[in-house]
């Protein structure tokens, strides 16, 4: 209860940043604005997220006959934590790592890359499906596609905001609009910054909860626990081959590991908890 509240809480604090963003811009009726703006990027969020990530990652998806292992694996861990049988997908990547999406159990996708199913052993890929299980049954994939989608909102307007003010599309040349100038600089900068530490915060509350429920779903705490070992210094040591589909900064949270260690500026904000206390907290749990 207490991470969904400081879920929630980050939520409210995201979509009022856009808010305030939309009042700074245009007074009430660039607030009333963003507010019906972030409505409708949310409901498009709902509907069609997961069909987009999974697009993005070319995704294949698979059957019992196809993936025998890995579709084994995730059907008795949906019936083990009494959840629908979600759709399996196998995404071409020797990165190794695995995320989960859709707006609800019922409208769910895990997907695999074949970089971790090479990596693992049953028993690690296990209590890996079981967090992004769990990361599904508490619909926290459809609460990170909606903190993404509107913290991609507020830098989309802050970067067009940013060029405005360069090039004079703010306020006149006397000294009061050279203040406006400034001030829209200012919340071109500080805005998406913001956004971004809230939406990673969104992410990181959620994680340590699916890695609690997931080493319950899969009766196995060490087999996650070793599993995040071997991906750390997987994710740290990867090296991309050819025809490998390569993650992306917009949805690096999604993943069990950070996939951009290494490769992304966006590394000054974490996207995920750190790996050693995950690991600390799941070898604690009996």
């Amino acid at each position: 209860m207490g991470n969904m509240l400081k879920t929630t809480l980050l939520l409210a604090s995201l979509t009022g940043l856009l808010v305030i963003v939309g009042q700074l811009l245009g007074g009430t009726s660039g607030m009333i604005i963003a507010f019906i703006f972030a409505i409708v990027m949310n409901f498009g969020s709902y509907w069609y997220s997961d069909k987009i990530v999974l697009k993005m990652y070319r995704a294949q998806e698979v059957t019992a006959a196809e993936a025998p292992q890995l579709y084994g694996i995730v059907q008795k861990l949906a019936m083990r934590a009494n959840m629908p049988m979600p759709k399996v997908y196998i995404v071409n990547t020797s990165m190794p790592n695995a995320f989960a999406t859709g707006r609800d159990p019922q409208h769910a996708a895990v997907a695999a890359t074949t970089g971790i199913l090479d990596l693992l052993n049953a028993e690690e890929l296990e209590g890996v499906l079981a967090h992004e299980l769990s990361h599904v049954k508490h619909r926290d994939t459809l609460i990170s596609a909606i903190a993404a989608t509107i913290a991609g909102v507020i830098t989309m307007i802050a970067t067009w905001v940013k060029w405005a003010a360069i090039f004079g599309g703010f306020g006149s040349r006397d000294s009061e609009g050279g203040g406006n100038i400034i001030g829209f600089l200012a919340l071109a900068i500080v805005a998406p910054i913001a956004a971004t530490v809230i939406q990673f915060a969104i992410s990181r509350s959620r994680e340590f909860a699916a890695d609690e429920e997931g080493a319950r779903i899969s009766q196995k705490p060490w087999a996650l626990a070793s599993a995040l070992e071997k991906l750390e210094y997987g994710s740290n040591n990867y090296r991309p081959r050819r025809g490998d589909v390569q993650a992306s900064e917009t949805t690096a949270h999604m993943f069990i590991v950070n996939p951009l260690k290494g490769h992304s500026l966006m590394n000054l904000f974490r996207t995920h908890p750190a790996t050693e206390e995950r690991i600390r907290r799941l070898r604690a749990m009996h």
